[in-house]
């Protein structure tokens, strides 16, 4: 599997990847239609698949103008067939999926929308979560409810720890100065911080991150972490009410 990571507009990133063996070609939440077709054109001049995680337009903003010049069959959830542009396959949760030899499962996460799904590719180990679960971050909850994007995240939190992560937005270093605000005592931040901040001096993407370094750093799959609860003053709260203060103050942030 080839990754290519293209940021778009302000701070999105749309994912083009393909398969080397059948060189089939698919991009991911294309933002924007010139700066993801530079890049298509200049690698592969075709494309086979667009898949959207959700129907936000700085998510499926270069669909239709892709679409007419490559060909390429749009997916999305079911619950996004009247929103997301020019759509031809609906997944449905659960749903297994090729990209040529790649296979991806298609995860349902509402909570930011009622739409949202992640693209799991369990053999190449990676993970497109799209505007639910960023680098030491999480999605700002509009359509779902708490519950939702707390049962989302957990489903995310779940996948084996080796798995890389690509989100849609760069948010990286705003969310840490969340997270170290509450979470002061975490070494794993600590460390964190000066890993990104090396990536963001020499211009480059802070991610894909890992399952296994979000568990350790991002505050919002830290809620039952001690440190976190007594700098909330939250000792007795449950899971859920702490997630949920956690991203009331970070709207705030």
């Amino acid at each position: 599997m080839d990754i290519d990571i293209i940021p778009c507009l302000k701070d999105n990133y749309s994912y083009l990847i393909r398969d080397n063996l059948t060189n089939i070609v698919a991009i991911i939440d294309p933002s924007e239609f010139s700066t993801c077709d530079n890049v298509i054109d200049k690698k592969y001049k075709k494309l086979d698949f667009i898949l959207n995680t959700h129907h936000h337009f700085d998510h499926i903003g270069g669909n239709t103008e892709l679409k007419r010049k490559y060909g390429p069959k749009i997916l999305g959830f079911e619950k996004d067939e009247k929103r997301i542009p020019e759509i031809d396959i609906l997944l449905k949760d659960g749903q297994e999926f090729k990209i040529g030899n790649l296979e991806f499962k298609t995860i349902f996460i509402p909570g930011h929308t009622s739409g949202h799904v992640a693209f799991y590719f369990e053999k190449e180990k990676v993970v497109f979560t799209g505007d639910t679960l960023f680098s030491s971050g999480c999605g700002r909850v509009f359509e779902g409810t708490y519950q939702q994007m707390f049962d989302s995240l957990i489903k995310i939190k779940n996948l084996p720890e080796d798995t890389r992560i690509y989100c849609g937005h760069e948010y990286t270093k705003n969310n840490l100065e969340f997270c170290i605000k509450f979470n002061p005592n975490n070494d794993y931040l600590k460390d964190k911080v000066k890993i990104i901040e090396e990536k963001i001096r020499d211009k480059i993407p802070t991610i894909p991150s890992t399952i296994k370094d979000e568990v350790q750093t991002n505050i919002f799959l830290r809620y039952d972490d001690l440190d976190v609860k007594n700098t909330l003053n939250l000792k007795k709260a449950t899971d859920l009410e702490v997630f949920t203060k956690l991203r009331d103050l970070k709207d705030n942030f």
